[in-house]
Formats: structure tokens, sequence, C-alpha cells
């Protein structure tokens, strides 16, 4: 700010700044209130959410031989704070259209039109995206995973003799796990929120591998990468999959290759999207007049008279070459 500014002017720059401020304001107040009652209506609902995530884990049980699927806490607040957790996995959820709507209102004045319409259909794209990929961890992964994991433990041992020594004049044709003296039985004592936690785990992952698509299109409209260029590091992109499967699945060789499988066929699909984008972009340079075809390019006047000069320059060496000899 140099010293001729007077304190009007001063006061005409802040304004801008000031008006931001309060518009940031009221967006970000809207936005809080609306996820206040999204926890709320996720909160009137979290038992059979909790039931919903947890289905999977009670199906593996119950093939396993549990004929009473139970899972347990271990502190009095446990169980509250495990549900008032889905109130707020599941209230930003609910919450998140009218976040995205307040974002894009504060946002959408300092662009241009055609930004407006670049950037509209990506923030559509990606909370559905992330739903589908939630939806594939949760049907298709999570019931892998369960079965792979409780498959080591002995599950239905613990209830069958609990049920032998709490019941009078048990029927001879009774189930009952005979006594052995071949060591301890392992058995699985499953915790409400270290299952869910596991759950959620898969869901969040999944449906952020499912970002790759609208991530990689939006940096193919920025001009950041290029279809060439990610067909280039495929290979590349084919080891880092494969290790992010590793980490984040179990380890069990078909869950790795479903991920493997869907996660590089979302890497394939991106290179086509961006393609796309810069297809279209270029027919749109060429219709302004700022892109030429390849054919026109050895036709730059300038180019045509560079190669004249050095031509003729060559020409004029070779000349004195032969007045030398």
């Amino acid at each position: 700010m140099s010293q001729t500014d007077t304190p009007d002017e001063m006061d005409a720059s802040s304004a801008p700044l000031i008006e931001h401020l309060a518009e940031l304001r009221t967006r970000l107040i809207r936005s809080v209130l609306a996820f206040i009652v999204g926890i709320i209506l996720a909160f009137l609902v979290a038992e059979p959410i909790l039931q919903f995530l947890l289905e999977p884990i009670e199906a593996t049980l119950r093939t396993l031989g549990d004929p009473d699927p139970t899972l347990q806490y271990t502190s009095p607040q446990e169980y509250l704070f495990t549900l008032f957790r889905i109130s707020m996995v599941f209230g930003f959820a609910l919450a998140f259209p009218v976040i995205a709507f307040q974002m894009w209102r504060f946002v959408a004045p300092g662009l241009y039109k055609n930004e407006q319409g670049a950037f509209l259909p990506f923030i559509i794209a990606s909370p559905a995206m992330f739903i589908l990929g939630a939806s594939f961890a949760q049907f298709v992964v999570t019931p892998l995973a369960m079965q792979f994991f409780l498959g080591f433990a002995d599950v239905s041992s613990i209830f069958a003799n609990l049920l032998a020594r709490s019941v009078d004049n048990l029927p001879d044709a009774a189930a009952v796990v005979p006594e052995s003296t071949d060591g301890l039985k392992i058995t699985f004592f499953g915790k409400v929120n270290e299952s869910l936690d596991i759950t959620l785990k898969f869901i969040i992952a999944f449906g952020l591998c499912f970002q790759l698509p609208v991530l990689l299109t939006l940096m193919g409209k920025a001009g950041l990468v290029s279809a060439e260029g990610l067909g280039a590091v495929r290979k590349y992109a084919m080891v880092g999959i494969l290790l992010l499967a590793a980490l984040v699945t179990p380890p069990d060789v078909i869950t790795q290759m479903i991920l493997f499988t869907v996660v590089y066929g979302l890497y394939e699909i991106s290179i086509l999207l961006v393609g796309r984008v810069e297809t279209k972009r270029e027919e749109k340079l060429r219709e302004e007049g700022y892109f030429d075809d390849e054919e026109d390019e050895f036709d730059d006047p300038l180019m045509r008279e560079f190669d004249e000069d050095l031509a003729a320059e060559e020409d004029d060496d070779d000349g004195m070459v032969d007045k030398s000899k």
C-alpha cells in the first residue's frame, strides 16, 4: 500500500474482503446447521444402520454355525459412542448436498460461466462414485473379508458348551462339543466398535478409490495430466494398485484380485475420459483459431524462412570450401 493512499481508498479496498468474509461466515453457519440436523436425523436411526453395517459379520457367523450371533461392548459408554460415531458419518452424508451447495454458491461467483459448467458435473459425480464404491465394499468386499478373518476361529464350540451347562435334561441328539485335552479353543467374541471400525474402513477406502476417474478427469481438464501420459505410466499404476490391494484388503488372493480389477478398470476409464476431454479442448481451440492442424505446422512462415537462411549459409560454406581447394 502506497503512502499516498487516502483513508477512503483504503476503506474501499477492504470492503470486498469484508463482504467475502461475511459471505463465508454465512455459508459456514448454514453448513454447520445442516450437519447438526443430519447428525440428529442419523442418530434416530443409528441402530438400524448399525445392524445393516454389521450384517456381513452376522451372516458369516451363522454360516460358521453360530445360532445366535452376538457382539459385545466392555465399557458403559462404548455402545453410545458407537451410535454417535455412526451419526457423525451418516449425518455428514445426509448434509453433504447442503454443504456442497453452500460451497458452490460461495465459489461460483468468482468463476467464469464455462468454468462453472466444467466444475458442476464433478460436484455431482463425486458423491455418486463414493456411494458406488461404498456399496461395492459393503456388499462384496466386507463379506469376503469376514469369511476370511472369522474362518480361523472356532465360533460354535463356546456356544455349545455354554448350552450344555445351562440347560437341564439336554436331549441326547443335541449337538454338544465334547471335552478335549487338545488345548484352548480360539473363539470369536466380537466388540461392537472394533467390528464397526473395520466395516467403515472398507467403505471409506473403496469410496475414495472410486474417486479416481473424477480426480483424473478434473486434472485432465486443468491440463495437469494427459491421456498419453497416463497410458505411459500404466505399468507403474498397476504396481501401485497391487500394493493398494495388499494394504486395504485381507491377505486373500480373491479379495485382492477383485479390488485390483475394479481399481485398474477405473484407471482405464479415467484414461478414456481424459482423452475425451483433450479432444473437446482441441476442437474448441480449432474453432477459436488458437490451434492449428499438424499439416499447417510445416507451413509456418518463420520456420520456412529459418530453413531457407540455414540452407543459404550451408551453400555459402560449401562454396568457400570449393574455392579454397
